[in-house]
């Protein structure tokens, strides 16, 4: 029987929805106690009470916008029914995968994953989604494979943020195969028990959670399977901050940030900030993936 992680993390653990997806308030309160030290923590601590589209109105999703708001403002344009996922290269059966067969295959498997994740805060989220080993699976993995290499939907009609070249587009992204076929890299296709949102990568995305802000793929259209490590769309942008790997890491610093050390949402706008963990508080599960790998090198 495969190996299955055990999920140790509980309903009480997980962020509460809104204070997750409803960061653009947070970075406002921020924002306000920055100019207006005087204000109460009281004053700024706690957001307001948001509808479900007041909550996914804070995304980067740069083939809709660069803005925060614009994926929200921009995605209803897209098409998402019907939908499927080329997945070629070194596979037994490639082909395209319509996207209700594959959720279908996928119906026993798939469960609520609750992550740890960090962006400029840390917090526990609860993707519904399966294993990304499983649909790798379905495609039959050949021998000798190294990588596995993403691509976003490229679709300008849809996406007006595909008009400027901010990227070289379509958006790409790759995993080792190892990475790839780990119990926690997931294929996320809902969020506290809904649907993706269009703005957050309907109808399916990529969850890596000790890699997360970094390896978040959405709206994925092709899936190869390949020997040569894949290019990567931020490490083709700007290959000095952004490497292959790119692990939630405390101890290599992006060059514009520093992942030492985080703040829990949810403690308030002036919580003391507290260590990042290594691989996001994922050791003990991934570290042997990279054992006797020099991580500042291969960032």
């Amino acid at each position: 029987m495969a190996y299955r992680w055990n999920n140790n993390l509980k309903d009480a653990d997980v962020t509460p929805e809104k204070m997750f997806m409803n960061r653009r308030a947070l970075l406002a309160g921020m924002a306000a106690a920055t100019v207006l030290p005087s204000i109460s923590n009281a004053a700024v601590e706690t957001p307001e009470p948001n509808s479900w589209e007041d909550i996914t109105s804070y995304n980067n999703y740069y083939e809709f916008g660069t803005g925060k708001g614009d994926p929200a403002a921009n995605a209803h344009q897209l098409t998402i029914s019907p939908w499927s996922v080329r997945i070629d290269g070194m596979v037994d059966n490639p082909g395209d995968f319509d996207f209700n067969d594959i959720v279908s295959q996928m119906t026993i498997e798939e469960r609520i994953y609750r992550f740890r994740c960090v962006e400029a805060w840390s917090m526990v989220v609860p993707w519904n989604g399966f294993e990304l080993a499983d649909l790798l699976n379905l495609a039959g993995v050949k021998s000798g494979a190294k990588y596995v290499a993403f691509e976003t939907l490229n679709r300008p009609s849809e996406m007006p943020g595909l008009r400027y070249n901010v990227l070289d587009w379509p958006y790409v992204e790759g995993l080792r195969l190892d990475e790839a076929m780990h119990p926690l890299t997931i294929m996320a296709t809902g969020i506290y028990g809904r649907d993706i949102p269009k703005q957050n990568g309907a109808p399916m995305r990529l969850v890596v959670p000790w890699k997360y802000g970094y390896k978040s793929i959405k709206s994925i259209v092709r899936i190869t399977l390949t020997d040569k490590e894949p290019p990567t769309s931020w490490n083709r942008s700007q290959p000095s901050e952004y490497g292959f790997y790119s692990n939630v890491n405390p101890e290599v610093d992006h060059p514009r940030w520093s992942q030492s050390s985080e703040r829990k949402i949810g403690g308030g706008l002036f919580s003391k900030r507290i260590p990042t963990l290594m691989f996001n508080g994922y050791e003990d599960e991934v570290a042997g993936l990279y054992a006797g790998m020099d991580l500042e090198k291969y960032h």
